[in-house]
């Protein structure tokens, strides 16, 4: 809402900071939130609706622009006003909905491990001394820069990811509407047409590329997403009339294909104690480094120059720039993404079990927090006996331990 009342550059890029700071703490949190409890089979198709809230946004945007800065004096600030409405859907779910089984188990097991160094054992009552409360902050804060240290060159590797991500959303997208209305020329509705078909195409794609990426693995269907969306560039910006609805579906159901499998791919590369920071703190990086992408269309296009608009207004080749640099950003995904790590099938099948297993015992009664302990119990136990050079395996411990539970139960 700041936005509205900017009345200078500064004030208008002040505002535009704070909200991409919220940004920054809103993604990953949100992508946790939204996949870590879920059936396994299921998180490929609800990465790819959850990652396209992006292009149900864009295309409600694109319906509220043409219906209301247009037709009323409000003109952009309409679309403000909009934009300030689901935040508060977003507040209202935190408070009312508790965290997820995986992130209570995991400060569980934490706690419980720091309880275990400071007394051996827990307390008979399951309660958590205060103490252990307070060193739960330090205890993720050592996890976190342990993490880090050891998985840096991994965290890099997703930043340089996510910028071409990024760069094709905005490669494709941003000047796009300018194709259609300065170059095509077309109407205000045909524009609009096109803009929405193309988000429908980008959702569609992501739950469909989404769900086989369960199947497939994730890089392959993300490598094949970018060669058919390479391949379909022609067609996103050579006809002149209106079959470009059928080019802009297709090739913004790769583009958005391609995003699909993203949030629960950066999951599974994370480390598990920075899955919220590593997801959110990445993406916004790689946004970051492809802000530049419509300054770099810009000056592409100042060596491709068109005639001016009947109002004098200076325009370029815009088809010919958005194929040169989305050419370049699909093979610039292809490349990374072939190269990249993945999550491989055995840890797939370990992660899908724990996902299980937790879910099972929480609906046979047991208390995900008490999972958590008992695992955490295990976990400072095996490494105690690694230390004075007992063998055992906290996988192992942690089975046992889900076995003992069933019984209970």
């Amino acid at each position: 809402m700041g936005s509205l009342w900017a009345v200078c550059t500064r004030e208008k890029e002040s505002s535009r900071t704070l909200r991409a700071k919220t940004f920054i703490g809103l993604f990953g949190p949100a992508a946790a939130t939204a996949l870590e409890d879920i059936p396994y089979e299921a998180r490929g198709v609800l990465s790819g609706l959850f990652e396209q809230g992006y292009a149900t946004g864009y295309l409600l945007a694109a319906l509220f622009y043409r219906a209301l800065v247009p037709t009323t004096s409000h003109g952009w600030r309409s679309l403000f006003w909009f934009g300030a409405g689901p935040p508060v859907l977003i507040i209202a779910y935190r408070l009312w909905l508790p965290e997820t089984n995986y992130f209570q188990a995991m400060v569980a097991e934490r706690e419980a491990r720091l309880e275990a160094e400071k007394s051996g054992d827990l307390p008979a009552d399951g309660a958590e001394p205060a103490e252990i409360k307070g060193a739960g902050l330090k205890a993720y804060l050592r996890e976190n820069a342990r993490a880090a240290r050891e998985n840096w060159v991994l965290l890099v590797y997703m930043v340089i990811l996510m910028a071409g991500f990024n760069a094709c959303s905005h490669g494709s997208q941003d000047f796009y509407p300018t194709f259609l209305k300065d170059q095509v020329e077309l109407g205000p509705t045909d524009v609009t047409v096109i803009t929405v078909i193309g988000q429908i195409g980008a959702l569609v794609g992501a739950c469909i590329l989404g769900f086989i990426s369960t199947f497939t693995g994730r890089r392959l269907i993300m490598i094949i997403a970018c060669i058919c969306g390479g391949s379909i560039i022609p067609a996103y910006i050579l006809p002149r009339n209106m079959t470009l609805v059928a080019s802009a579906f297709f090739e913004q159901f790769f583009v958005g294909g391609v995003w699909g499998p993203i949030p629960i791919h950066l999951i599974e590369l994370s480390p598990p104690h920075m899955r919220s920071l590593v997801v959110g703190l990445t993406y916004q990086l790689g946004n970051l480094a492809s802000s530049a992408s419509a300054t770099i269309q810009s000056v592409i296009g100042e060596r491709y120059p068109i005639p001016p608009a009947a109002d004098g207004t200076k325009r370029f080749d815009y088809g010919r720039v958005i194929a040169i640099f989305m050419g370049g950003v699909w093979a610039y995904q292809l490349v990374f993404l072939f190269l990249g790590p993945e999550m491989s099938e055995q840890e797939r099948m370990e992660f899908a079990a724990e996902s299980e297993d937790l879910e099972r015992l929480r609906r046979q009664g047991v208390a995900v927090s008490e999972y958590g302990r008992e695992r955490g119990r295990a976990a400072q136990k095996v490494l105690g006996e690694e230390e004075s050079g007992g063998e055992g395996k906290v996988e192992e411990k942690a089975i046992e331990i889900e076995q003992k539970e069933s019984e209970k139960v």
